[in-house]
């Protein structure tokens, strides 16, 4: 299971090759989108970035680029494995950083994420076998508030950002299907696969 970071030609080099790039990601609800929002705004504000705020409500699970015919088949094996799992909360507990570029909140729970990877192995395992790039699974989720941040940005945002406190939950009802493009602005999803409905006690936890 690949688990590190891309270091492929890119997704213009990926569409010269007949391949499209997609994503699995997990859509925080709008309360939460909102806070997010408003953080990453606070960031820009702080440190006189500069640029388009891009939407930061999103966790990915796994990426990866196929061809686009395969998609209609990864559709249906990620509705069946979909199918099959029950909603869980997810919480965001606090910021961390990749060096040199990158400040996140991380996750406190991770084996719920985790568990849904490990059930995304024949997906993994058929684009393997489709003479495709290795896919990443993201075995150490996070949801990132600015990346590609300069490194002198980065360097003063962060130890200010490692003392701030975020601790907000929400609950993660489907997995959703996203293909990007370099020449489009936004990403668009093309699937969205429900999860069974929680169990009482998950929506006790967020009540």
């Amino acid at each position: 299971m690949h688990t590190g970071s891309v270091n492929h030609s890119g997704s213009k080099g990926w569409m010269a090759e007949g391949l499209q790039e997609y994503s699995l990601v997990i859509q925080a609800d709008n309360v939460v989108s909102h806070l997010l929002s408003m953080e990453q705004q606070d960031l820009f504000l702080k440190y006189g970035l500069k640029g388009q705020l891009r939407p930061v409500s999103q966790i990915t699970v796994a990426k990866f680029a196929v061809r686009e015919g395969m998609e209609d088949t990864l559709s249906r094996w990620m509705q069946r494995i979909c199918s099959n799992l029950r909603s869980f909360v997810v919480t965001l507990n606090n910021y961390s950083g990749l060096p040199p570029h990158t400040i996140y909140l991380r996750i406190q729970d991770q084996w719920p994420i985790q568990q849904l990877i490990r059930q995304l192995r024949p997906v993994e395992e058929f684009i393997r076998s489709s003479a495709c790039p290795p896919p990443i699974m993201m075995m150490r989720p996070y949801l990132d508030i600015a990346g590609h941040l300069p490194q002198t940005v980065y360097e003063k945002a962060m130890p200010a950002y490692s003392r701030r406190s975020f601790h907000h939950s929400f609950l993660a009802n489907d997995l959703l299907l996203v293909k990007s493009s370099p020449y489009e602005a936004n990403n668009k999803t093309v699937n969205v696969f429900r999860f069974l409905p929680g169990t009482y006690e998950l929506y006790q936890e967020l009540s």
